[in-house]
Parts: structure tokens; sequence; C-alpha cells
């Protein structure tokens, strides 16, 4: 089993809710879970499940036109999910940054330390923005 995280960012503004049934319906046909983080400029994601269907679901990722600039962050094979579901933690604006930031810790709290510091640091960062 696979774990990757990626980084990229919103071209033009996409629809968030097309991009949450799209890839709630492919993650479980695929066996996929992870967490998705999207602010409408930017999207951090975690894809964890089988090694093909991650790296298939990523190929679709990097083709899709509301993506550019996809960096990936960590690419590393793991023993077990520590993501146990599909999640998204979407920052609306006017919303509380706050909760959200809870959200986001509680979402990660089974994720290693680096991909849950990955998570805090870049949506506290982007709380601002």
């Amino acid at each position: 089993m696979i774990q990757l995280l990626y980084i990229s960012t919103a071209r033009g503004t996409p629809d968030i809710s097309d991009v949450l049934a799209a890839s709630r319906r492919n993650n479980a046909r695929d066996d996929i879970t992870g967490l998705l983080y999207a602010d409408g400029v930017r999207f951090l994601q975690v894809l964890e499940g089988p090694e093909l269907p991650v790296r298939r679901a990523f190929t679709r990722i990097a083709a899709d036109p509301r993506h550019r600039s996809l960096v990936v962050l960590s690419d590393r094979t793991i023993d077990e999910r520590e993501f146990g579901a599909w999640a998204m933690a979407e920052k609306r604006p006017g919303a509380d940054a706050d909760t959200l930031i809870a959200r986001i810790a509680d979402l990660t709290g089974n994720a290693s330390p680096t991909v849950r510091a990955t998570f805090d640091s870049f949506a506290s960062l982007r709380r601002a923005a």
C-alpha cells in the first residue's frame, strides 16, 4: 500500500462540490482513502491505498484542467492506512479559521507526524490568505 501527498494550485475557480463528488465516487471504487484540503486557491491532498489505483488517481488529477503546478511532497509505502475514510476540509469564505484548523487536526489524528504537520502548517498559513 502507498501514500502519496501532493499540493497543487487551482486553475480558475473550480466548483469544489464537483471535485468532492467525483473524488468520493472514484475513491470508493478504487479503495483509496485520504484527505483533501481545498480553499479555492490551493489543493493539498493525501491519497492512500493499493499502489496501482493511487497512481492512476494521481495521473487523472495531474491531467485535470482544474489543477496546475502539481508538486509531490511525499510518496511512500505504508503498512496500514492513516486515514480510515476519505474526507475533505474546505476553507469557505467567511468561515471560522479556528474551526477549520481544529477539523484538520482531528482528521489527521492518526497520520504520521510529517503528514499531520504538513496539513496543520498549510492550513495555518492559508488561514491568513
